[in-house]
């Protein structure tokens, strides 16, 4: 309802509005872009559960003060109990709805369970065929009967939404006749409840999708209001083709009319095209120009406005649209909403411990510089004594001159180089005395004929005897 400041505001207009025409002046018409402040239910999806309910006063203070009139959520379709609105699902929005009588409770309520499991056309026709035979009826009882319970009879019931296309198990494509039937059955058995006021709420696709919506209808007398989800996504380029596109806005605008209902937007909001503010402006103008009975944008990424950052200049212009009192755009003071995701334990597998191998270095000798150079032994030639005593040959000392002290070769990456040693005298060599074979007698020293002993071996020697080859020489020895 208008505050008191509101209703102070439209007085002013007022008179103003009277001293114009007085005065033969004519108003101006309106900005398309004033902000859409007509008195439509407006609310958004935040999210299912409390947390849902706890955003609606920020998104509200966001917009300046705004009334936030609806309050949006969805049943669990993975199993029945969750459908039958489980004892602890509701009661946040319950109380929420019962604190302002002016406020709106829409539910979007599966058809069937595993709703977004991928079931095959085929089962989903037995399905179909099974709720209407009325196989399902009592778990929409038992619905009905926890809403009255929690003092909200009057809730808006989005029954089986988006049917016409392909994603929930509640589509209607695989058998449209008895889904109908299967509609009026639900319908129905909650109607039957004592106290109930519920409104049903039947919301297509835009376009066309897997069947023409309209051949799902069930009827008048189970169709309260006539709804559709529009994002920003096919069917249709432009804003314009939505609108004109078969099964698309304006279908759904004089579906309505000609079958006495209101129009309703459960679902709308950015899809495909990202940040796009063209599309926010002109589906807020056209749920102006509609005066549609609700409508509810779907607020988390990559759908939303105020809870996704990811679109700054669609926020901008819903902003400016939707805030009572425009001026700088506040920050949202609720953070995207994450759904917690189911902490896995990660089993601990132990690492093998593998020992690693102790591959030992090679010892590189250090090279040995001697202190001293070696003692050169020089052998001197076999000289045969002329008798079985052997004669000393007469030595003469030579002098050796000094010698610098060698260098290794290098046996490691890294030569070594040698400390520098001082040259010491070599003493003289030995030479140790030759020992003459004991037969044949050998010539006298510096003879002229050499004998050499011949050997036939042991046997032949002892025949023949010891024999020897004997040649003079021209030559002398040099001592």
């Amino acid at each position: 309802m208008p505050g008191p400041r509101r209703r102070l505001a439209s007085a002013c207009i007022g008179t103003v509005t009277a001293g114009l025409l007085a005065t033969g002046a004519a108003l101006a018409a309106p900005e398309e872009d004033e902000p859409a402040d007509s008195g439509i239910a407006m609310g958004a999806y935040l999210d299912y559960g409390p947390a849902g309910v706890a955003r609606i006063r920020s998104l509200s203070y966001w917009l300046g003060g705004r009334e936030i009139r609806v309050g949006h959520t969805y049943l669990p379709g993975d199993r029945w109990s969750n459908i039958e609105g489980s004892p602890d699902f509701l009661e946040d929005w319950a109380a929420w709805r019962l604190a302002d009588p002016d406020r709106m409770f829409v539910l979007n309520v599966p058809m069937q369970e595993r709703n977004e499991a991928g079931v095959a056309d085929w089962q989903v026709s037995r399905l179909i065929r099974a709720g209407a035979s009325g196989q399902f009826d009592r778990h929409f009882t038992k619905l009905a009967e926890r809403l009255v319970e929690l003092g909200v009879p009057d809730t808006v019931i989005v029954l089986g939404w988006e049917m016409n296309g392909t994603t929930y198990t509640h589509r209607c494509a695989p058998d449209p006749a008895n889904w109908k039937v299967y509609w009026r059955r639900i319908v129905t058995a909650m109607r039957a409840v004592p106290g109930q006021e519920f409104r049903f709420d039947f919301n297509p696709n835009r376009g066309t999708d897997a069947i023409p919506w309209t051949r799902c209808y069930p009827g008048d007398d189970v169709v309260d209001i006539i709804g559709m989800d529009s994002y920003d996504q096919g069917p249709g380029r432009t804003f314009d083709d939505h609108i004109t596109q078969p099964y698309g806005l304006q279908h759904q605008v004089d579906f309505a009319k000609a079958h006495g209902k209101p129009v309703s937007y459960p679902e709308w909001g950015l899809f495909r095209n990202g940040d796009n503010p063209e599309y926010i402006r002109r589906m807020l103008q056209w749920i102006e120009q509609q005066k549609p009975l609700y409508h509810t944008i779907t607020d988390y990424c990559p759908h939303g406005v105020w809870q996704c950052k990811a679109n700054p200049r669609s926020t901008r212009v819903f902003h400016e649209l939707m805030a009572v009192r425009p001026g700088p755009i506040p920050t949202p003071v609720v953070p995207t909403p994450v759904v917690p995701t189911p902490v896995i334990p990660t089993p601990v597998v132990p690492t093998p411990v593998v020992p690693t191998p102790v591959v030992p270095t090679p010892e590189v000798p250090t090279p040995q510089v001697p202190t001293q150079p070696p003692v050169v032994v020089v052998p001197s030639p076999e000289v045969p004594a002329p008798t079985p005593t052997p004669t000393p040959s007469p030595v003469t000392p030579t002098p050796e001159p000094e010698l610098p002290t060698p260098t290794p070769s290098p046996v490691a990456p890294t030569p070594v180089a040698p400390s520098p040693v001082q040259p010491v005298p070599l003493p003289s060599p030995v030479v140790p005395t030759p020992t003459a074979p004991p037969t044949p007698p050998a010539p006298p020293l510096n003879s002229e004929e050499w004998c050499l002993p011949l050997n036939f071996g042991e046997w032949l020697n002892q025949l023949v005897g010891n024999q020897s080859v004997c040649v003079k020489l021209d030559w002398r020895w040099p001592f």
